[in-house]
Formats: C-alpha cells, sequence, structure tokens
C-alpha cells in the first residue's frame, strides 16, 4: 500500500506562488506515475499535472488551463514530487490531491487525462487565492 502525503497549500494573493509536496512511503516499488488533481467547491474534480517518473524519464504531462504556470518535478532520493505554481489566480483556488499508480510511460498521460488507474490518493491540501 502506498501512502501519500500533501503539504505546501495555504492562502496567497493573485499572482503569488506556493509549491506544493506529495511525499511517498509505504510500498512504493514501481510506482511511477503520479499525479496532481484538483477540486474547487462545487466544481468536478480535473487534471493539474502528472509526471512519469519510470527509467528516470521526467515526463511531464499538464493541462491547457495552468501550462507556463504550473511545473512539476520529482526528487527520487526523498519519494517526492512537487508542484510549483507561480502567477496564481483565484481559479486556482482548491483543494490539490496527488495520486500515484504504476503504469508503463505509454499510459500515464493518458491515464492523468481521464484520471484512470489511480489507486492511491493523499488526503489534499487547500489552495486558497484571494484577488
Amino acid at each position: 500500500q502506498v501512502r501519500l502525503v500533501e503539504s505546501g497549500g495555504g492562502s496567497v494573493q493573485a499572482g503569488g506562488s506556493l509549491r506544493l509536496s506529495c511525499a511517498a512511503s509505504g510500498n512504493t516499488y514501481g510506482v511511477n506515475c503520479i499525479g496532481w488533481f484538483r477540486q474547487a467547491a462545487g466544481k468536478e474534480r480535473e487534471g493539474v499535472a502528472a509526471i512519469y517518473t519510470g527509467g528516470g524519464s521526467g515526463s511531464t504531462y499538464y493541462a491547457d488551463s495552468v501550462k507556463g504556470r504550473i511545473s512539476i518535478s520529482q526528487d527520487n532520493a526523498k519519494n517526492t514530487v512537487y508542484l510549483q505554481m507561480d502567477s496564481l489566480k483565484p481559479e486556482d483556488t482548491a483543494i490539490y490531491y496527488c495520486a500515484a499508480q504504476r503504469t508503463s510511460s505509454d499510459y500515464c498521460a493518458a491515464r492523468f487525462a481521464n484520471q484512470a488507474g489511480f489507486g492511491s490518493w493523499g488526503q489534499g491540501t487547500q489552495v486558497t487565492v484571494s484577488s
């Protein structure tokens, strides 16, 4: 079983930055597709970014709405994936969750896009952006 713990959320003004962390523990062997998702009040959950870490790939995938403002990265030594968020907007306000799965490089992007196959989820961290 994989345990995921998010941290780094908080309240910022529009234009500010936050860096979220997703620390993995437990049976992390082979876990190689990690995604960040968010859910705003009254809205459906949506994908933000994902990273495929298998074979040292580091391939990244982003939702169109966050490209250029948000970047995902990994620190394998710490079993941690980061989400650097810059130029934040009020519409970025949401609970942010990280999720993980084991899959192939061919499927990580598609599964992120379809929010499919992510069997392990964190508890979420709140991000609030004020105007």
